[in-house]
């Protein structure tokens, strides 16, 4: 997400940091680059024009001509225009409401009724909302079957009355949701392959009947600047509330992010950033930028460890770390904690400098988590609790009931052993960074 477009912004930033000082000759050389990296990321031209502008119009302002370091000022300039240019602040979900009424909207192959799900998920894990999935697809192959399906992976309740007329399942679905005492109400409508009258009509017929109180526009993040269209279709006919860009984690130069919020004003809301059923996250529009300009995104990742990680389990393990008593099977324990934070590549860009650090290409094959499992699976309780007494015939053993080698017995054994004193001595504060 936003790889190749990061790398060239951090090359205009790379050249900016030899200047002794900003001039109108070489700011422009900078902005040119910029323009570049925006126009390639599939970012429109119009949008591309006026922030470019802004940019070197604030670089060669007074603030900048005064700094003893104008490149550090320069940085803050752009991650403040890429900010403003997401959309500045956080636009939250709408709360109120008895329950709050959301209404999914897309075409056909934008993930619209996944997303459905995923939002149900994130409303009831991150707020501890009840929320009830409706099912108002009633034209696609299998879509009922789909949204049911997903209900039952995710232990949330769909409302379904098979085909019959939208507009009444949703006026139904609503009341329902009221008598039992459901918080939000989310509403997977009919998609087709492009706008048309018959699908604004049905969007229309169950926005008089129900009220939503948000009307979300479910979008393709690969659809490049065609997306600035498909919003103004839906925009025109239903005045959408938010979008939500779903396969940001795809091969996606990431224009349509960069554009949206600018050309129809319409805030994101939500981004897709896997195919898992947890693959969705708030949008925050400063959060973004600082990835994209190579700084990190450490409030995400602590949401996401905090959203996964069990805390009791975790102190437990430092606790244990710190007396040195940490085994084998608490480094078990910890090995399925991280798993559920996903892809370990994805939390490493998210650290400030990953780029420079070489951590931004580092592919982690989920294959050796596996293997380390199947290692330490293969011991006894005995000899999880207590690794010195993995002797020779032991790590044979071990060896061939993983199905792997006596080598790799050692390495883990050595690696787990190099981390328990390394973790044992950051908890003592001796630890010092080895640069």
């Amino acid at each position: 997400m936003f790889e190749s477009l990061g790398d060239r912004l951090q090359n205009a930033i790379d050249k900016i940091k030899g200047y002794g000082k900003i001039t109108e000759d070489n700011i422009s050389e900078v902005t040119r680059e910029i323009r570049l990296a925006l126009l390639e990321a599939d970012v429109n031209y119009q949008v591309v024009k006026e922030f470019v502008a802004h940019v070197k119009e604030k670089a060669l302002g007074e603030e900048v001509q005064k700094s003893l370091k104008p490149s550090e000022v320069f940085v803050k300039i752009l991650k403040d225009e890429l900010v403003a240019l997401l959309g500045g602040e956080k636009e939250d979900l709408y709360t109120s409401g008895n329950p709050s009424i959301l209404m999914m909207a897309g075409l056909q192959g934008s993930g619209k009724t996944t997303t459905t799900g995923k939002l149900a998920l994130l409303l009831r894990k991150k707020y501890n909302k009840k929320p009830l999935l409706v099912a108002c697809d009633v034209y696609r192959p299998a879509a009922i079957d789909q949204l049911k399906q997903l209900g039952r992976e995710l232990n949330i309740e769909v409302y379904e009355e098979g085909t019959e007329d939208p507009v009444s399942i949703a006026k139904n679905a609503v009341a329902y949701a009221k008598e039992n005492g459901f918080n939000y109400v989310l509403i997977d409508t009919a998609g087709r392959l492009h706008i048309d009258e018959e699908l604004m009509e049905e969007l229309k017929n169950i926005t008089e009947e129900v009220h939503p109180n948000e009307t979300i526009l479910v979008i393709d993040s690969m659809t490049g600047q065609d997306a600035i269209n498909v919003i103004e279709g839906f925009n025109n006919q239903l005045s959408l509330t938010g979008a939500i860009l779903t396969k940001l984690d795809g091969d996606t130069r990431g224009g349509a992010a960069l554009s949206i919020r600018h050309l129809t004003n319409i805030p994101i809301k939500f981004i897709g950033v896997s195919e898992k059923m947890d693959g969705l996250e708030e949008f925050y529009p400063e959060r973004m930028a600082t990835r994209i300009l190579g700084m990190g995104d450490i409030l995400s990742m602590i949401e996401k460890a905090e959203s996964v990680i069990d805390e009791k389990e975790a102190m437990e393990a430092a606790k244990k770390m710190k007396k040195g008593n940490f085994d084998l099977e608490d480094f078990l324990s910890q090995l399925n904690q991280i798993k559920k934070l996903g892809p370990l590549e994805n939390l490493l860009k998210m650290i400030p400098g990953a780029k420079k650090m070489g951590l931004n290409n580092i592919k982690i094959n989920p294959k050796d988590m596996a293997h380390i499992e199947a290692i330490i699976q293969s011991m006894t309780p005995y000899e999880r609790r207590n690794p010195n007494v993995l002797k020779a015939s032991r790590k044979i053993r071990i060896a061939k009931g993983s199905g792997r080698s006596v080598e790799e017995v050692n390495r883990l054994l050595k690696q787990f052993e190099q981390m328990k004193d390394m973790m044992k001595k950051m908890q003592s504060g001796n630890f010092k960074m080895p640069f």
